[in-house]
């Protein structure tokens, strides 16, 4: 399995979010590129990187940073507000190597598969926050205010043909707390949908919680407040995931 240590920026600052309330932001650091030198430095291949001022308003994504972060030897993949097809180009133009459609990946499956094609499979995440009720996940969207009435399982049957490869898949109720991951959920997608690669969101908290992903069945674990909050570090991690 693979671990995507995670930096969420806006206006430019290193910042978490508590389950995406931009009401509620714990600040880390001023310099995104330390914090991702820090992350090559301890040995990690990719940085996942997330554009919570693009995510609020598309004219200001921020592409000279991804720039900028690009020229180290992490590959990266981002996203926050992507669109339009052209916000896909332009994203792979600065240098990620995947960008992550979030909102657009739920109310227009259609088009998000046309991208997937047009693209490439590698170069397309689809990233689904999901709410779970029942046992049932729904994704939601636009900031997770308007949660879908069709299951995921439903909606992933929509991307049948696709070629869809990677997806991201965060249980709200965890985004944020440190409180472990819902290793149900992954499992169940990853027994189901076995041709696509899932990375999971939210919770992880702990080595035991990489391990438990990873024993579920997800290809890849985002972490991100784990590492800020000293939870452990990233080349424990990195070692878990070999050892393992």
């Amino acid at each position: 399995m693979k671990l995507y240590p995670a930096i969420d920026v806006l206006d430019g600052r290193v910042v978490r979010l508590e389950r995406g309330d931009f009401d509620v932001v714990t600040d880390y650091e001023a310099d995104p590129a330390r914090i991702a030198a820090g992350f090559a430095a301890a040995g990690a291949d990719w940085l996942h990187l997330v554009d919570l001022s693009g995510a609020r308003d598309g004219a200001r994504r921020q592409t000279g940073l991804l720039g900028s972060l690009a020229a180290t030897d992490l590959r990266i993949q981002t996203g926050g507000g992507v669109r339009h097809e052209n916000d896909v180009a332009e994203l792979l133009a600065a240098g990620a190597d995947r960008v992550i459609v979030g909102s657009l990946a739920v109310k227009a499956p259609e088009t998000v598969s046309s991208w997937i094609k047009a693209f490439g499979a590698e170069k397309i995440v689809t990233a689904f926050d999901v709410r779970v009720t029942g046992g049932i996940a729904r994704p939601t969207a636009s900031g997770w205010t308007v949660t879908a009435e069709e299951a995921l399982d439903d909606l992933l049957a929509r991307y049948a043909g696709s070629g869809l490869a990677h997806a991201l898949v965060t249980d709200i109720s965890k985004d944020g707390m440190l409180s472990g991951p819902n290793t149900t959920l992954y499992a169940g997608l990853a027994d189901g949908w076995p041709d696509i690669r899932w990375q999971a969101s939210g919770g992880v908290s702990s080595l035991d919680d990489l391990s438990a992903l990873a024993t579920a069945g997800a290809d890849g674990a985002i972490v991100g407040k784990a590492l800020y909050e000293g939870r452990f570090a990233l080349e424990e991690g990195l070692s878990c995931l070999q050892d393992g």
